[in-house]
C-alpha cells in the first residue's frame, strides 16, 4: 500500500494588506506518495513557488495545513530540501567541498559523510570531477553538484522550483534522464515546479494543473504512460495535449476583477 509522505490540505495564502490584499493561494489540497514526481503546472503567478516554498516550511500559510510524514511543517528541514533554478554555488569551493556544505553541522562521523558525498557524486557522474571549482563547470554539471548536494543530505523529499529552466535543451534532456535514474534508484519523493509542459510530463507521476487568481487546483492529471518516456510517442502526446487543454481552460476561467 503506497504511503503518503506529504499532504496539503486546505492551504489559503494572501499577500499586501487592507484594499490592497491579493489573495495568491485558495483552498489547495492534494497527497504526494513516497516515491512519486509530482509537479505543479500552471502559469506565472498562479501561486506555484510560494505553494512549494510552504511545503518546504519557508513560507506560512494563512490557514490550512502541510504534513511530512503525518508531522506538521512548521520550519525548512533535512529531510525536505528545495533546489531552485539559481544553483547557488560557493564559488571560492570545489566540487567537493560544496556537496559537503550540506552536511556541516551534523554530529556524523566525517568518514561516513564523506562516503555520503562521494557516493552522491557518483549518482549524478561527477566522482572525476571533486577537485574543479564552479566556474570550470558547464551549467548542466553545476545542477549535477547542486542535485548531488541535495542527495547527500539523504532527504524525504526534494523540492524542485524550475531547476532546468536556465539550461539548453540538450542540458536539460539530458538532467532530466539523470534525475529520473537517480530518481528510481534512491526512490525519492519529488515535487516539482515547472512551466514547462514536456518536461511536466517526461517527469511526472502526477500533474497539478493550477488556475490563477486565486491560485488553485484546477485538474489532477495521471501520467500512466511507462517511463523513460518517448517524447515522440503518440501517448506522450496525448498526455502533452490534455495537460495544455486543461492548462488553456483554466485561463479562460479567472474572476473577472482579474482580467486587466
Amino acid at each position: 500500500m503506497s504511503v503518503n509522505m506529504m499532504e496539503v490540505k486546505n492551504i489559503e495564502k494572501s499577500f499586501g494588506v487592507g484594499e490592497k490584499k491579493l489573495q495568491v493561494l485558495s483552498n489547495v489540497s492534494f497527497r504526494v506518495k513516497k516515491g512519486e514526481i509530482v509537479t505543479l503546472f500552471g502559469k506565472s503567478g498562479c501561486g506555484k513557488s510560494t505553494l512549494l516554498n510552504i511545503i518546504g516550511g519557508f513560507e506560512k500559510a494563512e490557514k490550512g495545513s502541510v504534513l511530512h510524514n503525518g508531522e506538521p511543517v512548521i520550519k525548512p528541514t533535512k529531510s525536505c530540501v528545495m533546489l531552485f533554478q539559481q544553483i547557488n554555488l560557493l564559488p571560492w569551493r570545489t566540487v567537493l567541498k560544496n556537496v559537503e556544505l550540506g552536511l556541516e553541522g551534523e554530529k556524523s562521523p566525517a568518514d561516513k559523510q564523506r562516503e555520503r558525498v562521494i557516493d552522491a557524486l557518483k549518482l549524478v557522474g561527477l566522482e572525476t570531477s571533486l577537485d574543479k571549482f564552479p566556474h570550470e563547470l558547464s551549467g548542466g554539471m553545476q545542477q549535477r553538484v547542486a542535485i548531488a548536494r541535495a542527495l547527500a543530505i539523504q532527504p524525504d523529499v526534494i523540492l524542485m522550483d524550475e531547476p532546468f529552466a536556465a539550461l539548453d535543451s540538450f542540458n536539460r534532456y539530458n538532467l532530466q534522464q539523470e534525475l529520473l535514474r537517480i530518481q528510481e534508484k534512491k526512490n525519492t519523493t519529488i515535487v516539482l515546479v515547472t512551466h514547462d509542459i514536456d518536461e511536466a510530463v517526461y517527469l511526472s507521476d502526477r500533474v497539478m494543473v493550477m488556475g490563477s487568481h486565486p491560485g488553485r487546483i484546477q485538474k489532477e492529471i495521471a501520467i500512466t504512460q511507462m517511463k523513460p518516456r518517448d517524447r515522440t510517442h503518440g501517448d506522450f502526446q496525448y498526455f502533452r495535449r490534455k495537460i495544455l487543454d486543461e492548462f488553456q481552460l483554466s485561463t479562460e476561467r479567472i474572476a473577472p476583477e482579474y482580467n486587466i
